[in-house]
This record gives C-alpha cells, structure tokens and sequence, in this order.
C-alpha cells in the first residue's frame, strides 16, 4: 500500500519534470554578460603594492543588466562594479584589486551576482614577490 501510495504522489512530479525540460529557459531573452575575459594573471607584482584589473563586460541579452552584488573570496581581494543598470550594447565593469599584503602565488575568486539568474565567477591570479624598494 505504501508502494502505490508513494508511486501516485511521484508520478505526477515526473510528468511535470518532462514538460519543462524542452522549455526554454527565461533568460534566452533577458539580460545577458559577454565578458572580455573572465580570468586574469597579474604575474609578478611586488609585495605591499595593490594590484587592480577592470574585467569589462558588455550587455548582450535583450534586457539591462543589473549587479546587485559582487564578493571577494577573502578580504585581500575588493570588487567594484558599474552600479546602474548595463543596457543591451553598452559596457559595464568589475574593477578588483588585490592588496598583495603577503609574498607567494594567489588564485582568488570574485562571484557577481545580477538579475542574469546565474552567477558569473571571475578569478585573478598571479605571484606576490619581495619588493625592492622597501
């Protein structure tokens, strides 16, 4: 009895689950990223010099972008991005520095959050070494 039961409550959840997966999804027609490039490799930088890159995007979907968030994944990266609304062919940013506080290789993550539906991850990279001019 507990079979049939548990197989009437699925066999529902399974019909609606085929209907939608040939569905297309919503943001085909709404705000879309292209960005220029979504990792960037500072390479060498001295250490206690901040280092900063502007990833661009531009706005290729048919609605304006908004960010409505970016975080760093530690508090030695900070993002700053384009506040008001990206339209469709304007470009927009996301400025990240890096405070090289600390010799050694990094990776760091920044996640941007929009009304895309997803979120869009960027990652610097590079090498802290000691600095000569201390």
């Amino acid at each position: 009895m507990k079979k049939l039961l548990f197989c009437l409550l699925l066999l529902p959840a399974i019909g609606f689950s085929q209907g939608t997966a040939d569905a297309k999804p919503a943001q085909d027609n709404g705000p879309q990223f292209q960005f220029k490039e979504d990792t960037w490799d500072f390479g060498n930088i001295p250490e206690g010099v901040p280092a900063v890159h502007t990833f661009e995007f531009t706005s290729v979907g048919k609605e304006p972008i908004v960010i409505s968030q970016s975080t760093a994944s530690c508090g030695c990266t900070t993002p700053v991005w384009t506040k008001e609304p990206v339209v469709p062919g304007k470009t927009g940013i996301v400025a990240v520095t890096y405070n090289a506080a600390r010799e050694g290789s990094f990776v760091k993550t920044v996640t941007v959050l929009s009304n895309t539906g997803e979120p869009k991850y960027l990652t610097i990279k590079g090498n802290v070494v000691p600095n000569q001019h201390k």
